[in-house]
């Protein structure tokens, strides 16, 4: 029995979709929706970057990283390659050697639910990647196994190839197509509200707390 699993690479979530969606904020969605999002530990190793892409899953041992060199070259422009590392957090799989082949493939970043190592690699390749810290033992070719393209846990949330990525300062959320529209639509009305109320601040003097309706619950609750 072979000791990979290998499926399909994924439709594409549509360009117009994923152009929607770059325009929201991973903390604006977090504001009313709770599915999806990873753990506060997967951080941006470069900031000030937010991408959007396609969801291509990774499942691989601790100490192995025989499969990911493959999947480098089944990328295409535009997927985010999100690895499960089946709970290890000693092994860094994606390095210097890994940005660049995924950066070659037009990937738009990389997700990893454990360490990375060669930051300054990837400090200068200006590629994304998002990771639990830096970490400097390695994994090596020990063609151990592992599964692509199959539904993985990346930071505790559940990611199915084909999932739209949204990836921030604040943290990762994934979306599965059928919510997309309904979350993005919801997100841009709500940053609109909030550019609103932070000009009413600053131009007109306005009161947070009066805006937002919680000094009105305060004086409520004071009231006799």
């Amino acid at each position: 029995m072979t000791p990979y699993t290998i499926h399909d690479m994924p439709l594409p979530v549509p360009p117009a979709a994923l152009a929607a969606l770059a325009q929201c904020e991973t903390a604006t969605i977090g504001h009313w929706r709770h599915l999806g999002f990873m753990h506060r530990a997967i951080q941006s190793l470069l900031r000030g970057r937010r991408v959007v892409g396609t969801a291509v899953t990774l499942a691989i041992p601790g100490p192995d990283s025989t499969l990911l060199h493959h999947a480098l070259g089944l990328l295409r422009p535009g997927d985010i390659l999100v690895i499960d590392r089946l709970g290890d957090d000693r092994h860094a799989c994606w390095g210097g050697a890994v940005t660049l082949a995924a950066k070659a493939a037009g990937a738009a970043a990389g997700i990893v639910d454990g360490p990375c190592t060669d930051l300054a690699e990837i400090e200068a390749s200006e590629f994304p990647v998002w990771a639990r810290g830096i970490a400097p033992i390695t994994t090596r070719l020990y063609d151990l196994g592992g599964y692509m393209n199959v539904p993985v846990s990346c930071g505790g949330a559940v990611v199915h190839p084909g999932d739209a990525v949204l990836a921030d300062d604040s943290g990762v959320v994934v979306l599965p197509p059928a919510d997309l529209a309904a979350v993005t639509k919801e997100a841009l009305a709500r940053q609109a509200m909030s550019a609103e109320r932070e000009r009413a601040i600053r131009e007109d003097g306005a009161r947070l707390g009066d805006l937002t309706g919680a000094s009105a619950k305060v004086r409520a609750r004071l009231a006799p």
